[in-house]
């Protein structure tokens, strides 16, 4: 009598997949590690030697330097790597859609080829992953301390934080987070890995995700260091537009939250583990930084206890990491398992006096990327681009499957095991932002980069219908090649119009080829009204600034 697994088997070996030649796949997210917080992609941070595990791995496999997201905040992102999709056809565009299981692809191709399929840590896409044969997830964000988990075949509900319930199928575990997902990472390798069939495992940590709460093991590490700052972080340069400064600056306090005191509303003297702590027996907060240093003092301060709170988190996972790794080589499945390691996106470590991600700048749009497979993957680095959409076909080719009709993305394993570019590898990435002034005050954007330049453009407007700008529209252009730390917008030059006008055609092109032109999207219309920039687009712009400034002060 066949079962459905004999029937799966089969079905494979008439279609040409041999369940020999399939390696194991660990796909390992971290959210928000930005490339400069991992040593091998050597930035100002790598002399501190944040990732000893992740340099280890990547050592010995292929760093890719161009890979970057369609949009720099978690969900969209997540759901691009399950979906091989832009964010406009999958659904999910902002932090507040659901992937519901008959979108989650990836799992399910997985699942067809012959993968014991399961996800452990963050998920952050609301419907439960079901489509895995097994999952331990966090609810939405998570916590830092004594997590709650959604489990494959748990009964139970659990109250967490402000009170809310979770289940019906919560468990919780006590320790750091970090700790905790790698714990039932091992777990699930030693107790429900089935070693006749290969792996895909989806391990997902949640640090070290703002507000970095750190395990209370690493307080001393960094303690005596002083961290670096960014060349950039105190002087802005030309870096920006009237989109994200206004018109002669008048808007600088009021777009993008930052380190200093220059965004009023959110800033790092003011928040953070590092600025206050709450007593846990009155409640009562009080003042870590002295808040009455002039801001450049205090600017200082924040910087370092931000960065070195991220730097303790990342700490911890890279220290995980390493029992998780033990573990294979032990077990003997190290050499045998595509390895894979990456964050959600980007993160801003001071770079420009920003924080947190959203933007299509370097620091956020960028993902690290690192892959480890003896043998097959070349060891060394690639500066060929490759967007998040790109890694579900990657991972499907690992294990013999082809790219489906229905993803957007492309395979790039072949560039992994020769290092080498073809005809048709990509020549651009593309990028949307589309939560216009939430969270973090960051304009709506849409952007191409290339490996010479970026082109982006500031429309304005949200998501939900709107068709007039609430912040002033405007362009950037950063050659890349002589300035690739992006501090001068070089639009208005007149020396690159011709570039403008060939990154325009392909900007436009790669929106139709991903479904982002819909004119479902209301947003479209201000995209198609600002488009040429002309002398009465600009006016209108200023216009709008200094609305959006009285509008701002008036609340002051």
């Amino acid at each position: 009598m066949r079962t459905k697994k004999t029937t799966a088997i089969l079905l494979m070996i008439g279609a040409g997949i041999c369940l020999a030649d399939q390696p194991n796949i660990l796909f390992i997210m971290s959210d928000d590690h930005a490339s400069q917080a991992v040593g091998v992609y050597n930035s100002r941070l790598a002399k501190l030697n944040p990732t000893p595990t992740i340099d280890s791995i990547a050592n010995e496999g292929m760093v890719m330097e161009n890979a970057f997201c369609q949009n720099a905040i978690c969900t969209p992102s997540r759901a691009a790597i399950m979906t091989g999709q832009s964010a406009a056809v999958n659904g999910c565009i902002t932090l507040l859609e659901t992937l519901p299981p008959e979108k989650q692809y990836l799992s399910m191709e997985m699942k067809k080829a012959g993968y014991q399929t399961a996800v452990i840590g963050k998920w952050h896409l609301k419907a439960r992953p079901s489509t895995f044969d097994y999952y331990k997830v966090l609810p939405a964000q998570g916590l830092y301390f004594d997590p709650i988990f959604f489990e494959t075949g748990k009964v139970g509900t659990i109250r967490g934080k402000n009170n809310k319930k979770r289940g019906p199928d919560a468990v919780r575990m006590k320790g750091h987070s970090s700790d905790c997902i790698a714990d039932s990472a091992l777990e699930w390798f030693k107790t429900k890995r089935d070693p006749k069939q290969p792996f895909f495992l989806k391990l997902h940590f949640k640090a070290p995700h703002d507000m970095f709460e750190y395990a209370p093991r690493y307080e001393s590490y960094l303690a005596d260091v002083e961290i670096p700052e960014p060349d950039n972080m105190r002087d802005r340069k030309n870096h920006g537009s009237i989109a994200t400064r206004g018109h002669n600056d008048e808007l600088v306090p009021y777009i993008g939250t930052s380190i200093g005191r220059r965004n009023p509303r959110r800033n790092y003297t003011k928040s953070g583990a590092w600025s206050r702590v709450r007593d846990t027996k009155s409640g009562a907060w009080s003042r870590v930084l002295d808040q009455s240093k002039s801001d450049e003092e205090i600017f200082g301060d924040a910087y370092q206890g931000y960065l070195k709170a991220y730097l303790r988190c990342v700490k911890g996972v890279d220290d995980n990491l390493k029992r998780v790794v033990d573990y294979l080589k032990a077990e003997g499945l190290y050499d045998n398992t595509v390895i894979m390691y990456t964050g959600d996106q980007g993160m801003y470590l001071g770079e420009h006096d920003y924080q947190d991600k959203r933007w299509a700048y370097e620091e956020s749009m960028r993902m690290p990327f690192i892959v480890r497979y003896p043998k097959s993957v070349k060891t060394g680095r690639s500066k060929a681009i490759v967007e998040n959409i790109d890694y579900a076909p990657t991972m499907l080719d690992f294990a013999g499957v082809a790219t489906p009709d229905y993803m957007h993305g492309q395979s790039f394993k072949r560039i992994l095991e020769t290092g080498v570019e073809s005809a048709d590898s990509k020549q651009a990435a593309y990028y949307h932002y589309w939560m216009h002034m939430a969270h973090h005050d960051n304009p709506a954007h849409i952007a191409i980069r290339t490996k010479r330049y970026k082109l982006i453009m500031f429309y304005g407007t949200g998501y939900k219908g709107q068709t007039e700008p609430t912040t002033p529209p405007g362009w950037e252009l950063y050659d890349l090649k002589l300035d690739p730390t992006e501090d001068n917008n070089v639009y208005d030059n007149p020396e690159y119009a011709g570039e403008i006008e060939k990154l325009k055609k392909q900007l436009k092109a790669r929106r139709a080829e991903l479904g982002e032109d819909d004119p479902k999207f209301a947003l479209n219309q201000v995209i198609d009204e600002f488009w040429d920039y002309d002398e009465a687009n600009r006016a209108k712009a200023i216009e709008i600034s200094h609305a959006m400034r009285s509008k701002k002060e008036s609340k002051k």
